[in-house]
């Protein structure tokens, strides 16, 4: 233990070694840290007021409200209720209508054999799992759903999350981070959005669909890279696209992708959430469609609450990809696993993928004879591939403001609902989206819908419009 000469005397060492400037900078410095130390704020001089005028105060007051004014147009105040099955027919506020407003593509969620199968789950297991999967929320059944899962889309492992919109917003930060590179398409989802927005990455966003533009930001990318190449060797890069884009109904060039991914090296997630039970000779997507390479897809996403007609998401790829989620999804480590009834729907639709591949087809004809239909609307334009199910509406005269249009399709919605068809208006957080897309009504497609009720559909979806637009001048 050092005695306190010897102290004073490295004290005195260190003086005679230090130079005027160093002494005065450090003078300078333990004079600041003295008066943080023993600086005494000086407190603002109460105004004391008489019992009266406190009381008068006090009268006078009134809190700020927790929540704003909500203005009564505000579309939370107009909900619509649905009562009975949602199928191919759906009843709404009352209004028995054929549906084209859901993403029940292949009619699954109205199927007998898979809600025999999720009762049977339901009085075996319960309502919930209470817990995430890590904490006594998995039940075998889960472990039964990633091993179909990984086995339908031929990977070597799956990862099944409670939540289809967390899925791919979990599964990018799981993987990029501060630092990174992300390549994306402008219209990707807001749950890709969100994920990017958690990843802390730096984004590019190409043009829709547009090779040339993605190639155009690669190439500027190299250029920075080799004015810098020991950060570029360090630095991580993503590309992230959907199959089918759910704000456009089209269909990304998946070969161009895989191709350019090869070329700048970099590492491709895919969503195929609509995509998924819909394309491909077998419903595994577009990877499917195209004979895509599978290992060029680093990890494939998709949602169960389209095709499968249930709940919650999964990603596939290598167990080596895949693993890492189990530790590093947020949305898989911290939610509630996905009920037991509802992952043995998703294995109960999977028996009818493996089963009866036909469906896809027969929902892909459906896709093609609405879009045949399509150019018949007089005051829409379409966009959306023949093979999407998804199919967006917009008008074809232009308005002054986004709020305008977005109004006039609300109400084309609603009056096709009274009139027996049921579609939506896409919604969209405009303030929030990234290149928030146009007001459209989007139409889905149901492999149930016969020729009848798709001319029936189109019929007053012409009428409504043409009446809306002619009082609104």
């Amino acid at each position: 233990m050092m005695n306190t000469p010897y102290i004073f005397n490295e004290i005195y060492y260190i003086l005679q070694k230090s130079s005027p400037f160093e002494l005065t900078l450090e003078a300078l410095l333990a004079l600041g840290l003295i008066c943080i130390v023993f600086y005494k704020r000086t407190t603002k001089k109460i105004r004391h007021l008489a019992p009266t005028a406190q009381e008068d105060v006090l009268a006078k007051w009134a809190p700020e409200p927790l929540v704003a004014d909500v203005p009564d147009d505000h579309p939370a105040l107009k909900t619509r209720v649905v009562s009975g099955p949602v199928g191919k027919t759906v009843t709404v506020d009352g209004n028995e209508c054929i549906n084209m407003a859901t993403h029940n593509y292949l009619g699954l969620a109205e199927d007998d054999d898979i809600k025999q199968a999720a009762v049977k789950s339901l009085r075996k297991y319960g309502v919930g799992s209470c817990g995430p999967r890590g904490f006594y929320g998995t039940v075998d059944v889960h472990l039964e759903l990633e091993e179909r899962l990984a086995k339908f889309m031929e990977a070597e492992e799956a990862v099944v999350y409670s939540y289809a919109f967390s899925t791919i917003a979990s599964a990018i930060p799981a993987y990029a981070k501060r630092g990174d590179l992300v390549f994306v398409d402008e219209c990707a989802n807001f749950a890709i959005q969100k994920g990017l927005d958690a990843s802390r990455s730096k984004i590019f966003y190409y043009k829709h669909n547009d090779m040339d533009d993605l190639e155009r930001l690669l190439l500027k990318q190299q250029a920075e890279d080799k004015r810098n190449p020991a950060k570029a060797k360090k630095t991580r890069r993503f590309l992230v696209a959907e199959a089918i884009y759910i704000n456009t109904g089209e269909i990304c060039p998946l070969p161009r992708l895989v191709e350019l991914r090869e070329r700048y090296k970099l590492r491709l997630f895919l969503d195929e959430s609509v995509s998924f039970g819909v394309l491909g000779e077998s419903g595994r997507g577009l990877i499917e469609h195209f004979n895509v390479d599978k290992t060029q897809i680093d990890l494939v996403s998709a949602g169960l609450e389209w095709s499968a007609a249930t709940i919650g998401g999964f990603c596939a790829g290598s167990s080596f990809i895949v693993e890492h989620q189990r530790l590093s999804g947020l949305g898989y480590c911290f939610s509630a696993s996905l009920p037991p009834l509802l992952a043995q729907a998703a294995i109960s639709a999977l028996d009818r993928f493996e089963a009866e591949p036909r469906i896809f087809e027969e929902l892909r004809s459906r896709c093609r004879t609405v879009s045949a239909k399509l150019p018949t609307l007089t005051h829409f334009q379409s966009r959306g591939d023949p093979l999407s199910p998804v199919k967006h509406l917009y008008l074809k005269s232009t308005y002054d403001s986004w709020t305008k249009e977005k109004m006039l399709l609300d109400n084309i919605a609603t009056q096709c609902i009274e009139n027996g068809l049921a579609v939506v208006a896409a919604e969209y957080l405009e303030a929030m989206e990234k290149n928030c897309p146009r007001p459209s009504i989007r139409l889905t497609v149901s492999r149930l819908l016969t020729e009848k009720d798709i001319d029936d559909a189109f019929r007053i979806l012409e009428r409504v419009s043409e009446k809306i637009l002619a009082s609104a001048g």
